[in-house]
């Protein structure tokens, strides 16, 4: 059974696995990377952020946050799947929900940092509507160099 689930403390540990793996196979875990996963429940959460995890039966497979820029704008970050089943269209599911969860609180941006290193990514980013849109010099990621939003 597949199920997209919110964050709990007893799933913190997947988020940190999944998104330093991911991490550590296209760029490296910056500071800013570090601090949000190791404390992703006050920096997020606690904030008016939300995490969510993609669990097929037992097994988490994927994550994604919504880190709170203001009322109505989330940046949408921290998405990792498992790399046992990357290219299965797990990416895609997640951010179906994420936009339709976004839509349903009636945000009006969501805005995310990449690198267009990784094609596929931005691939499936304007998929799904988003644009690019100017970077500031002092974006939190060294890696990242575009910076795309989606107005809902």
């Amino acid at each position: 059974m597949v199920k997209i689930i919110p964050y709990s403390d007893s799933f913190k540990q997947h988020f940190i696995d999944l998104n330093i793996e991911w991490l550590e196979t296209y760029f490296y875990v910056e500071e800013h990377d570090a601090d949000l996963l190791n404390n992703c429940k006050k920096i997020i959460i606690d904030r008016g952020g939300f995490i969510f995890f993609y669990q097929e039966n037992d097994t988490i497979l994927g994550t994604f946050a919504l880190i709170k820029v203001t009322d109505s704008i989330f940046e949408l970050g921290k998405m990792a799947v498992s790399p046992e089943v990357r290219g299965k269209g797990i990416g895609q599911k997640l951010m179906q929900f994420c936009i339709a969860f976004s839509k349903k609180n009636k945000w009006d941006k969501l805005i995310l940092y990449s690198n267009t290193k990784l094609e596929n990514s931005i691939y499936i980013y304007r998929k799904f509507g988003f644009n690019k849109i100017e970077i500031e010099v002092e974006n939190p990621y060294a890696r990242g160099n575009i910076k795309m939003e989606l107005t809902l």
